[in-house]
């Protein structure tokens, strides 16, 4: 089983992840931000991750530091989870709509971290929750999976819509990306010889 389970603890966060890649889609999650708890369904339905997420977080200030030590944390753990990285398809990418909004993601397990972000929310809220934190959510994740993410949103008229092709787009991407590649089992997925 290609699973992991890590803890962050900060002064300002405590947060724990379990997920397992080769999972089933389901996810079990408690963060205190109900729109971004949709977000993450989304990444282990359209993923088949099995993904558990608990998260306390300094929720009085705002959310900032929630939703990022959520990436850095899941980061971690599908990090550890992938393990040598031999066998992986290695790049994985999805386009995704859902009624105006179009996103398409692309993504390499590289072991160099690496954002490309361009997405312009037409407004700033989704309800209560802060749409620049997607961004920082990714760059955590990024940061700490190593891998590098290109994200383009390329048609929305609804925020809510545009976040939720991207988190689709993501979860399919990533599943494509960490999948074992029968053609190359046991072979690292690069000419350099490591990842």
């Amino acid at each position: 089983m290609r699973s992991a389970k890590v803890s962050r603890n900060t002064l300002e966060t405590k947060i724990s992840v379990e997920l397992n890649l080769d999972g089933n889609g389901k996810a079990k999650l408690d963060t205190g931000l109900p729109f971004l708890e949709h977000m993450l369904d989304q990444i282990a339905r359209h993923g088949l991750i099995d993904l558990e997420i608990n998260a306390k977080g300094d929720l009085h200030i705002d959310a900032h530091h929630t939703v990022e030590d959520i990436g850095i944390t899941l980061g971690q753990a599908f990090n550890q989870a992938v393990g040598d990285k031999k066998g992986l398809r290695r790049y994985g990418h999805a386009y995704v709509p859902l009624d105006e909004a179009l996103s398409r993601v692309v993504l390499d397990i590289s072991g160099r971290p690496g954002l490309v972000f361009n997405v312009e929310f037409v407004r700033s809220n989704v309800g209560e929750f802060d749409v620049d934190l997607i961004r920082e959510f990714f760059q955590g994740f990024v940061n700490h999976a190593l891998v590098t993410l290109h994200i383009d949103n390329l048609a929305g008229g609804n925020a809510h819509h545009q976040a939720e092709t991207v988190f689709k787009a993501f979860g399919r991407a990533l599943r494509i990306a960490a999948e074992l590649d029968p053609r190359m089992a046991g072979v690292m997925p690069s000419t350099k010889g490591t990842l």
